[in-house]
């Protein structure tokens, strides 16, 4: 059977060149999105990561049994209407999670401690504390997560290990530890002092951090995106920055990628990466192995693992 590969962003498609021919199944790379157009056509699965797939695109795909999408999140399919047309949809909810945690608690920790300040005043030759001040302990600060689900949860126990207090608002949470606290949107807000993000994109999220949101938030707070970059307006985040509303930000992810460096230029206590925390090599073959073997599964008549739509 023929898997499409939309758009190739690995180093290598070794593994999923390898496992779909010992399955029987033929991988076809696309080079353009015109070419995706065309195959995706008569594709009997696709696999995918940034190329859009919306209701439009998916009603030209006359015999696809399954999309999978190499990476966490599924914004760029419609999953309504992938749904109505029987296709199965999965992505790869669990291949990063150590790696995203570990850039989301990097980034606060840095922020926190304003290395970035410290660097830059000890290679001035500034060997005072005043260009860091103020920081406060941990242990006095609120840890808040907008989402928690399986990266959330692993940030959050290892900042309470650190000593903060811990906060969430997830609608959709359950069995939270007994040292998290849910709380309303507005109480997470108010009293986070550090706020992660690690919420799904959609529509009542697009945005959810704005400057009206900003402004319920503690003097001096800091906001962590490492999930998705439209969570967040980011000409409000900015202008907060340099107003000093906000203590300091770091940002994974963009509401447009890649983010126009010339955005980011003269923005304090500000940390960005681009759109890195996913990565490190075990992730990424773990992503690939996963993501074609829920097609290998399908396409064999059992059932996926990560099933989103059309299961």
């Amino acid at each position: 059977m023929k898997v499409l590969l939309t758009d190739q962003v690995f180093p290598s498609v070794e593994i999923e060149r390898t496992l779909l021919s010992e399955a029987g199944h033929e991988l076809v790379i696309a080079t353009s999105d015109e070419e995706a157009r065309q195959h995706l056509v008569d594709a009997d699965a696709v696999l995918t990561t940034y190329h859009p797939l919306p209701a439009d695109v998916l009603a030209t795909m006359q015999q696809a049994r399954i999309i999978a999408r190499y990476g966490i999140g599924v914004d760029n399919i419609d999953l309504a209407a992938a749904e109505s047309r029987g296709i199965t949809v999965t992505n790869v909810p669990d291949y990063c999670v150590e790696e995203v945690a570990e850039h989301a608690v990097a980034m606060a920790l840095a922020i926190h401690r304003r290395l970035q300040d410290a660097d830059a005043a000890t290679r001035r030759g500034d060997w005072r504390i005043s260009s860091v001040r103020p920081i406060h302990r941990l242990s006095t600060l609120t840890a808040g997560f907008l989402g928690f689900g399986r990266i959330g949860r692993k940030v959050a126990a290892t900042m309470a290990t650190l000593g903060c207090r811990i906060i969430t608002h997830d609608p959709y949470a359950s069995k939270l530890p007994p040292s998290v606290t849910a709380v309303s949107l507005d109480l997470l807000l108010a009293q986070s002092d550090l706020l992660f993000l690690h919420a799904p994109l959609t529509p009542d999220t697009h945005g959810i951090i704005s400057a009206d949101a900003i402004t319920r938030m503690p003097p001096k707070a800091m906001v962590i995106n490492v999930a998705r970059g439209p969570l967040v307006v980011l000409e409000d985040l900015l202008a907060a920055l340099r107003d000093g509303r906000l203590g300091g930000a770091g940002l994974d992810t963009f509401p447009v990628e890649p983010v126009d460096p010339e955005l980011l230029t003269d923005i304090p206590n500000l940390l960005v990466s681009p759109h890195s925390a996913y990565y490190s090599e075990e992730a990424l073959k773990e992503s690939q192995r996963k993501a074609v073997g829920q097609i290998i599964k399908v396409l064999s008549g059992q059932k996926a693992d990560y099933a989103l739509a059309g299961s």
